[in-house]
């Protein structure tokens, strides 16, 4: 099983598979809080979109998972990113990461819409057995973002990576497994539906 480039649609969000034609919106995107200002997250500044994008490239062609753009529906602007990657087809397990959204389109159900098209296309379409979400120790608003989604913290991993400003960060372990998949599902689409 590999990845394969598809697009994934809810009634907020258009996730497509990230191409040069996203790089101006990905870019104000960014700019629209100035995310790489935030040193509890590994957001890109807009100079460095290409390497982003080559990277992007270099480890969906490694099987490694897909990146996708964050599209809002509405008036179709790109509005982030986010990733499946690290994925371990033997074991049937991948991580969702480098999601970021523009500040604009923090704390709406962007995020949560984004993340229920991933964990259902993960769980039901690419059958893995194991989700897994890791943020720097920090970021308590990605933390509780997580929690929310219906993940399990699972531990801390000390001294887990060198930040680009050379901060060693602790970061946090989270996932949602195959046989929870129901009930989190089931809480992600009343969340949708009661707001």
């Amino acid at each position: 099983m590999t990845f394969t480039p598809l697009v994934l649609e809810g009634n907020l969000v258009r996730l497509e598979p990230l191409s040069h034609e996203h790089k101006s919106g990905l870019c104000d995107a960014i700019c629209d809080g100035e995310l790489w200002k935030l040193f509890v997250t590994l957001v890109p500044h807009p100079n460095d979109l290409d390497v982003f994008f080559d990277n992007a490239q270099t480890l969906f062609e490694q099987g490694d998972g897909l990146t996708f753009a964050i599209i809002d529906k509405h008036n179709t602007k790109v509005v982030g990113s986010t990733r499946f990657m690290k994925a371990n087809l033997a074991n049937k397990r991948v991580e969702i990461g480098y999601s970021f959204l523009g500040k604009s389109w923090q704390k709406t159900l962007f995020n949560t819409e984004a993340k229920l098209l991933l964990l259902t296309h993960a769980f039901e379409n690419l059958n893995f057995n194991r989700v897994e979400f890791l943020t720097d120790y920090l970021n308590s608003t990605s933390r509780q973002a997580i929690l929310r989604l219906g993940a399990k913290e699972e531990g801390i991993l000390r001294s887990h990576m060198v930040m680009p400003d050379g901060r060693v960060r602790d970061s946090v372990l989270y996932s949602i497994v195959k046989h929870e998949w129901p009930g989190v599902k089931q809480n992600l689409l009343y969340k949708l539906a009661s707001r």
